[in-house]
């Protein structure tokens, strides 16, 4: 007969609140991302509300690593990739959320509506990303990120105004920030991709160039932790050639058709 005493392994209790259920520092994350698509715009509401737009991520040396687009909402895309991770970009292993630190936005207010024509709106899209694609690749000190569909080039437009988001505590930052973590975790990454690779067997250039240059970014962290522990300068990004290794990473040779909104086929 079984127990029903107080102390008893059998007695039921209260179902948790899922959202009690991640670790802190996702629960961090998460609330620092809601924070965020919750920006107020004098004039405009939240910058999650925004139907079309373009974003962009950094790392925690603030360095760009991913620009998209969106015209299902910035606060719907953003957290497609982010927390519910149902994106081709997350799902193919070609973006670790892990290593997103920081988020740009730039809202394009009701786009379509002002245009007045969906296709000179979906124009002005592709303009705005691959501007903000530019942007990205003349800040990055590889001249490099992971996108695996380069933006459709587009002659550049004078880019709105953006909103830019710190994701991380400080007590994540201490400890997903320590180079040796850092240096586990792109490995993993790596290894993830270049398993998709082997699996699919059939995969777009986009993703072999991205797995390049996720191999540079992981030398070139791994060199740097070297030359901190002999007590020598680090050395230069420069020291690969990016552009040697893949070649322009200003348009794509290939093309796939456009599904950058689309969820993986996986799912």
């Amino acid at each position: 007969m079984a127990s029903t005493g107080r102390a008893s392994a059998n007695r039921p209790t209260a179902k948790p609140a899922k959202k009690s259920l991640p670790a802190q520092d996702v629960r961090d994350f998460r609330t620092m991302l809601t924070h965020a698509l919750d920006h107020e715009v004098d004039g405009r509401g939240r910058v999650r509300e925004s139907q079309w737009g373009v974003y962009a991520f950094y790392d925690y040396d603030g360095e760009p690593i991913y620009v998209g687009q969106t015209k299902e909402g910035l606060g719907v895309r953003v957290n497609r990739h982010l927390t519910n991770q149902r994106t081709d970009a997350v799902a193919m292993r070609i973006l670790d959320t892990f290593e997103v630190a920081e988020l740009e936005l730039w809202p394009l207010w009701n786009l379509a509506d002002d245009l007045g024509d969906r296709v000179a709106a979906q124009t002005r899209l592709d303009a705005t990303e691959y501007t903000a694609y530019l942007a990205a690749i003349e800040a990055s000190r590889f001249g490099a990120i992971l996108n695996e569909k380069i933006p459709p080039v587009s002659t550049p437009v004078e880019l709105p105004e953006s909103y830019r988001f710190g994701l991380i505590s400080d007590a994540t930052r201490v400890e997903r920030g320590h180079p040796d973590i850092r240096i586990a975790r792109r490995a993993e990454t790596i290894s993830r991709l270049a398993a998709v690779a082997r699996e699919r067997g059939e995969v777009s250039e986009g993703l072999r160039r991205v797995l390049v240059i996720q191999a540079v970014r992981l030398a070139h962290l791994s060199a740097v932790r070297l030359a901190h522990a002999e007590g020598r300068p680090r050395p230069s990004a420069d020291a690969i050639s990016v552009e040697g290794l893949v070649g322009s990473v200003l348009w794509d040779d290939e093309d796939d058709g456009d599904d950058r909104d689309d969820v993986d086929t996986l799912f």
